[in-house]
This record gives C-alpha cells, structure tokens and sequence, in this order.
C-alpha cells in the first residue's frame, strides 16, 4: 500500500511530500492510521541539526507527535522522529508501539488535540505534579500566548485557580491569553525588571502562589517578585533567555522554591495519564488552542510558516 509522506532530506531545510509505501509494524507494533500531525517547536529543532540530539539521519519522516486511528478507535501516539533514527507522524500511516497508544475518548476533535498534545501535556504537569497548584490559589503563566501558555491559562482554571494571570510579547499574542481566560494580561515589552513586576503586582490580587515560565530572562525575574512566601516557580523553557537576571534576595526573602520541569522526565504512565486528562477536558469542550489545517501535500509552505512565526496558531497536518 502506498501513502504520502513529508520526508526531510536535509537538516534545515523543509519537508518534501511523496510516495512511499506504508510501513509494516514489528512486533508489538500496530499500524496506526494518521489523522492529524501537528508541527511542533521541537520537530523544527531536531530537523534544524543544531539540536543537542545531534544531526538526524536524513531522509526521514519528522512528527514526534500525532492522533489517528486503530480499529476503529481514536488514539494518540507520540515517536522518537528527529531523536533517534526512524519515521514519525507526518504520513498517511505510522508503525507505532502498541504500549504507547493512548486510547482517546469519543468526541475528541483529532486535530485539536494534535494541537495541543505534549504542549498541555507539559502545561498539566508542570502546574500540577511539579508546581503543586491547589484550588484557590493564584498563578501568573508566562509566555500565554504560546500553545503551552494557553493551556496553562485554562487548565490552571479547571484546576481551582482563583485567579490567572496572563503575560504575552505581542498584541496577538496577548489576544490569545485573553481568550484562554486569563484575568488580566501583562505585556511584555520592556526588558525592565522593576517595571514589569509592577506590572505584575497590579495585575494581581495580593502575592501570587505559583508561575509557570516557559520563558526565564527577565520575566521570570520580574514574575519571581510577585511570589508570596513559599512561592513556586516551575520553569519549563528558555525562550526569553538562557539566563535570568533572578536576585538572590528575592529567592531567600520569600524563601521561594524553582522546579525546573521537562516532559522527557515522565514515564509512559505518566505521559498516558496527563494525555487522557487533557483529551477528556477537549472532549467536553473546556481546553482549546489557537490553530491552523493544512492539508499534508502543503507541509512544506506550512513548515517555512510554522519556523518564522507567521501563522495563526499551531499548524497541524492532516491527509
């Protein structure tokens, strides 16, 4: 059998989309019959050939990420493409590990949930396994425009949080947050440190118990300000800086503790359970995310748009 696959040749550069034939599951294997591969932050990473993973073996099929089909029954599935040598999701089917099939829900939208995957994945676990967020309590998210920080906005919600607020660079991006549900939202477009956890401290009713930073520089910083004592900050991503300009004072003034967090440290249990949790709150309608469809034989305009930032959310694939 023959299907479409967008296939990298050379790091760096986009997908192209051809034939091959599908592939043929070994044992503990199943076919899997994609429905929706979204284009991820770290598919664009591992195929640059600049990740710490090192250089991928070229050609392959990229996706570390996708939902699709098993008899009959809708499931979610991740892979190691761009990692290890091997195919991932952006192809018509995928020889996937039956243990890591996550058995999804009906009434889950395929794509939606491609959208959000192991991005709420991490926004669910740093707020709740590592952030330890209880009902009542407030929490600033970072980065709110992002596909981690919309999720965060909603599930801290769905988890009890009085209130959330929201901390975004562009005027879109702060849009975004808005419609997550964020109590009030932050701009961030000073690298002022003093001025931006003002603005934080007026967006807040009173200390705030937990941030959740995909970001670090100088909004972590600046948000660490705000934490009342015993304050959280669980970080999960540097885009603002690999560095932060984080005072000594502040962390042993409010005796405040820094989590760092990372999905490789789930285990597959853990992984499958925050997956059912995040694809039962996009069954009832409660956890959605800015996106766009694009068709599979577009991956490659769609790669170039997704690695510059011009699109309209998350780009996901479909056949």
């Amino acid at each position: 059998m023959s299907i479409r696959a967008a296939r990298i040749h050379t790091p760096g550069e986009p997908p192209e989309v051809s034939d091959r034939e599908a592939p043929t599951p070994g044992e503990g294997e199943v076919l899997v019959a994609v429905t929706a591969a979204p284009i991820t932050p770290l598919d664009l990473l591992c195929a640059s050939g600049t990740s710490y993973f090192g250089v991928p073996a070229t050609p392959y099929v990229p996706g570390v990420q996708g939902v699709g089909v098993v008899d009959g029954r809708a499931v979610w599935f991740p892979t190691d493409a761009g990692m290890k040598p091997g195919d991932g999701s952006m192809r018509g089917a995928a020889a996937v590990p039956e243990a890591d099939l996550v058995r999804l829900p009906e009434g889950v939208d395929p794509v939606e949930l491609a959208a959000l995957g192991l991005s709420a994945v991490a926004a669910h676990m740093a707020l709740t396994w590592r952030g330890g967020l209880t009902a009542g309590e407030q929490v600033i998210v970072l980065g709110a425009g992002g596909v981690v920080g919309q999720a965060a906005v909603q599930l801290a919600r769905a988890a009890g949080a009085r209130r959330v607020v929201a901390a975004a660079r562009s005027r879109d991006a702060q849009a975004r947050a808005e419609q997550a549900g964020a109590d009030a939202v932050v701009a961030l477009d000073t690298d002022d440190v003093a001025e931006l956890a003002s603005r934080f401290t007026a967006a807040a009713d009173g200390p705030v118990d937990l941030v959740l930073d995909p970001l670090f520089g100088v909004p972590a910083a600046a948000a660490a300000r705000c934490l009342g004592t015993g304050g959280r900050l669980v970080h999960l991503g540097g885009s603002a800086g690999e560095t932060s300009p984080l005072d000594s004072s502040t962390l042993r003034g409010k005796s405040l503790t820094l989590l760092g967090y990372t999905n490789n440290a789930l285990t597959r249990e853990q992984r499958a359970g925050a997956v059912a949790t995040v694809a039962a709150h996009v069954a009832r309608g409660a956890l959605t995310v800015a996106h766009e469809v694009v068709p599979l034989e577009d991956a490659a305009d769609a790669w170039r748009r997704q690695a510059g930032g011009r699109t309209s959310g998350r780009i996901v694939l479909t056949p």
